[in-house]
């Protein structure tokens, strides 16, 4: 199972809907689960860094580095072959410290755009789809 930790308020309906859409087509291990901490809370929850060393963290920020949606399947593939959870932070409004961007496995940027977290949401768990079809060989993803 993969961990998304999201900071925000709960998500609006057409959110919701979003991300229902594709969390159905998931299969284990490429299944999620939300963890949702208010804006004030979520900085301080990963402050206090509170992964295992079986999680492989990844945090989602613009200033990280761009994969193509075939090296984010590899990546997950190799976490769960290795036998780690991957760990999805999507920050709040304001993102997050720069020590959680140190101490993370990897920074994820989907772009140097800046998007709503609630948007973001979606669009990562649509890629998590997206990476578990070229893991399988469906035929979603096509060049």
């Amino acid at each position: 199972m993969i961990r998304i930790i999201a900071g925000g308020k709960k998500s609006k309906n057409w959110i919701l809907e979003g991300q229902t859409e594709y969390e159905k087509r998931l299969k284990k291990p490429f299944d999620v689960r939300f963890e949702y901490l208010e804006d004030a809370k979520i900085a301080g929850f990963a402050a206090k860094w509170p992964f295992k060393p079986d999680e492989y963290v990844i945090l989602l920020d613009e200033r990280g580095e761009n994969i193509s949606s075939p090296a984010l399947s590899e990546r997950l593939e190799k976490a769960f072959l290795t036998g780690k959870q991957p760990v999805f932070i999507i920050g709040d409004a304001f993102g997050v410290s720069e020590g959680i961007r140190k101490q993370a496995d990897f920074v994820w940027s989907f772009s140097k755009l800046v998007f709503p977290h609630e948007l973001m949401r979606i669009m990562l768990t649509e890629q998590i789809y997206r990476a578990q079809e070229i893991s399988k060989g469906g035929k979603y993803h096509h060049i």
